[in-house]
């Protein structure tokens, strides 16, 4: 090999030993994170945009009619139990995101916003109506839940034992998602 190959070829060496510029890494970081949370970031706007449909429809039932009408007040009441429960859902659905798998968990959480559109829907026409789909969201409050149970008592699993079981539970996971769907 002559001394120009020799040097072309130590040149692509150190050009590929050469570590990425720090922006670069930055880029590349950020893209890894938006790439383990932008299910849940799509669901958690979709939920903003149901919040802003129910305060419409509250401050559309408050100019057309008085503020002392049944309907005013089961429009009102339905918001503000839909708002009670918002937090609570947030918080375990972006803890089973981040803690187990973001997929089943974003299923779960577009799951509760039909279940909770269904519940303010039910709620403006009979309260009874409203039932199914509170029953519903419990339930799917509850599945998030134990998917934050899970994926805690997983990381201490991996942290004080070694032992890693997160390919078993996501499979789990993902299979009991579609359970969620059988009313």
């Amino acid at each position: 090999m002559d001394r120009e190959g020799l040097n072309a070829s130590l040149g692509a060496v150190s050009a590929q030993q050469t570590p990425a510029p720090k922006a670069h890494r930055i880029i590349m970081d950020s893209n890894k994170v938006v790439e383990n949370i932008y299910l849940l970031v799509i669901v958690t706007l979709v939920s903003v945009l149901q919040n802003a449909f129910f305060a419409q429809k509250v401050e559309r039932e408050c100019k057309n009619h008085n503020t002392r009408t049944s309907a005013f007040e089961r429009v009102s009441c339905a918001n503000r139990n839909c708002m009670d429960a918002y937090p609570t859902f947030l918080a375990v659905m972006w803890c089973a995101g981040l803690c187990l798998s973001q997929a089943p968990a974003a299923f779960a959480g577009i799951i509760y916003l039909v279940v909770r559109q269904k519940y303010f829907v039910g709620y403006l026409g009979q309260t009874s109506q409203s039932t199914p789909g509170y029953l519903f969201g419990k339930r799917v409050i509850t599945f998030l839940s134990l998917m934050c149970v899970i994926g805690i008592a997983n990381y201490l699993l991996v942290r004080f034992y070694g032992s890693d079981y997160k390919e078993y539970v996501e499979t789990i996971t993902n299979a009991a998602t579609a359970l969620l769907l059988i009313p």
